[in-house]
């Protein structure tokens, strides 16, 4: 039998109506719109089809958009110098610097400069840190959606063993903690983990994130687990996740497809971060 597809855009669809009243809330309550800024450095292609997207999903919510546009020769001075001044404007609740920046500048010292309070990408040091404490915190957006899709299934995550396959900082190590703050058993693995196959098939819950085009199989895979796939690989003009969905669809109990499961989540997440971060300033 085949498994359930977790559809991320209905579910975003549903999330985003929540993030509309709570706009709408705001905006009747304080007199002013809840603001974003998106800062764009360069001239990355795909950077700029997501960028779009963000101001769409602005309008949609009713979430006022501030763009900024910075050509290819800015400097790291320069960037931090404008992420200081939007740090500073009251009219703005959340900022994100697209990534990845021009050469030569340096992201690190970048992404420092940016407010806590207002790094609705959950990036800082100190949302990490917190996250990692159980503290309040704006969490990283794509786990914050692949929990949002767990939990969509319907599937308890206490006392279930949950494996993460990567070990990115935006991705595999946040899930990793939002899952281990829900009481599953979890475990990290990555590319380079000795008989990953052995534990994938111990997996009630799958996460995979590794950036390799279908790297586990259906033969990984537990039967009636639940399989989230983070993986975006394009190759010969088309999408593939990390997980071979094919086979994997025969023995997954839900899986997420690729596209329309983690991707539609991931600004959705973005959005309700920008209203928490507003609230959380009052």
């Amino acid at each position: 039998m085949s498994a359930t597809l977790i559809d991320g855009k209905k579910l975003s669809s549903l999330v985003r109506e929540d993030i509309k009243r709570d706009a709408l809330a705001y905006e009747q309550k304080y007199g002013r719109k809840i603001g974003l800024a998106v800062i764009l450095a360069g001239e990355n292609p795909a950077s700029k089809i997501y960028v779009r997207n963000k101001i769409v999903a602005c309008e949609e919510t009713g979430i006022r958009s501030f763009e900024y546009y910075l050509p290819e020769t800015v400097t790291t001075d320069q960037l931090i110098e404008l992420v200081e001044t939007v740090n500073a404007d009251e009219n703005i609740d959340g900022l994100l610097v697209q990534l990845p920046l021009p050469k030569g500048v340096d992201e690190k010292a970048v992404l420092k400069a940016v407010s806590p309070a207002k790094d609705v990408d959950g990036f800082h040091a100190v949302n990490a840190g917190n996250l990692l404490l159980g503290n309040p915190c704006l969490a990283a957006c794509t786990p914050s959606g692949i929990m949002e899709l767990i939990k969509s299934t319907g599937v308890q995550i206490a006392r279930k063993n949950a494996v993460v396959v990567g070990r990115s900082n935006i991705v595999g190590k946040p899930v990793a903690v939002m899952l281990l703050s829900e009481n599953a058993t979890v475990t990290v693995c990555h590319s380079k983990t000795t008989d990953l196959k052995k534990h994938t098939l111990e997996a009630d819950i799958l996460v995979v994130a590794v950036g390799i085009k279908e790297f586990i199989k259906g033969d990984m895979i537990k039967k009636g687990a639940v399989v989230i796939d983070v993986g975006m690989n394009r190759s010969d003009g088309k999408l593939y996740g990390d997980v071979e969905f094919d086979s994997a669809k025969e023995r997954a109990a839900f899986i997420t497809p690729v596209p329309g499961g983690v991707g539609p989540m991931t600004i959705t997440m973005l959005l309700k971060n920008t209203v928490k971060a507003a609230n959380l300033a009052k």
